[in-house]
């Protein structure tokens, strides 16, 4: 089986510590952090300019996407640590709150990745609120592959990015739309369709790095003004919940700020240096579990505790379960992720964990 990867880049995962912590400062309901639910939004950046970058490597090597092997890689990766998460939640839930009453269905729905319209519209799940940046992502990945497909099919050679620029645009005007209809905050903020820009941003991104040679250089010579978006990702830390704010500009400028941090990192740098902090970068390789794993573990301790000792915490017992899912779950799945057809190896070669992430 051919495979096609990406040179790991430790700075990404370092990317991915960081939105993690952003995560986890807003759940633990940290002061002057009421924004931080935007880190979720570094996630769908992120993993929107991995996958495409993949698919554009397959297309351009092999002349075709190879549909059943994406979705089969999505499966693996993905699938186990979330079964076993949600068979913990099933167990433990009803010993830590016994009042509850929809543990199946919540965990139900996010098992079958519907819990971004369900939490919309629906409000379930509800203890597992967490669940709808992942459906989300998934429903990116059930659409996009064949999708992209067909705009490189049509699109004329070095051109693909105007497409998905003009997606893009008009994924942000349909966010926009509903605002304007006055659509309830959180109706808007957890669904796909209203959610879908920040993974066309890191879409538009690949296929920009993919198809104009000298776009990373030309952004890195000009990052001296650019670096000023990242740097006002702090202050979108004061647009609480309920600020329609964060739907018209909020989301686009940390989409922008993403756009301008994966470019910086294409080389080192200062940028480089600082996401590649071990702390960080071992983080990051730890996040889909620490976010899967932190929602139920944080949510307990605010009822007991203050904000200082839930965020350490929070953060402590949910990296040690994260751990424990991707030391042993997670790698064993992933070993068959990557093995050949008829092949199982022992062992996961070490580069290849960030590529399908």
């Amino acid at each position: 089986m051919t495979e096609f990867k990406l040179r790991y880049n430790p700075a990404l995962d370092g990317l991915r510590g960081i939105a993690i912590v952003l995560v986890l400062l807003s759940h633990a309901h940290v002061p002057l952090f009421d924004g931080a639910f935007l880190g979720v939004d570094l996630f769908f950046v992120l993993s929107g300019y991995l996958i495409t970058s993949l698919l554009l490597i397959e297309w351009h090597t092999e002349g075709r996407l190879d549909y059943w092997r994406f979705y089969r890689r999505r499966f693996f990766r993905l699938m186990p640590a979330l079964a076993l998460f949600l068979a913990a939640y099933v167990l433990f839930a009803p010993l830590l709150w016994p009042d509850l009453d929809d543990i199946y269905q919540d965990a139900l729905v996010s098992l079958l990745y519907l819990a971004d319209y369900g939490i919309a519209f629906f409000d379930s799940p509800d203890t597992l609120l967490h669940m709808w940046s992942l459906a989300v992502e998934e429903h990116f990945y059930l659409i996009w592959p064949p999708l992209l497909a067909f705009l490189v099919r049509k699109a004329a050679p070095g051109k693909l990015w105007r497409t998905i620029l003009l997606l893009w645009v008009l994924a942000w005007a349909w966010r926009i739309f509903w605002v304007f209809q006055g659509q309830q905050f959180y109706e808007i903020f957890f669904r796909f369709d209203t959610r879908a820009t920040g993974l066309l941003a890191g879409s538009l991104l690949a296929a920009l790095l993919h198809e104009r040679t000298g776009f990373a250089e030309a952004i890195q010579s000009r990052l001296h003004h650019l670096m000023w978006l990242p740097l006002a990702i702090p202050l979108l830390m004061s647009l609480g919940w309920d600020n329609q704010d964060a739907m018209l500009w909020g989301i686009t400028v940390v989409e922008c700020a993403a756009i301008v941090i994966l470019v910086a990192v294409q080389r080192q740098g200062l940028v480089y240096d600082m996401l590649t902090a071990p702390a960080l970068v071992q983080l990051g390789r730890l996040s889909y579990g620490i976010y899967l794993w932190h929602y139920p573990v944080v949510r307990y301790l605010r009822a007991e505790f203050s904000w200082p000792v839930v965020l350490v915490l929070g953060l402590a017992i949910s990296a040690a379960l994260a751990a424990l899912s991707f030391y042993t779950v997670e790698r064993w799945a992933l070993r068959w992720r990557d093995a050949p057809r008829k092949e199982r190896p022992a062992s996961l070669p070490a580069h290849a964990r960030q590529a399908m992430r």
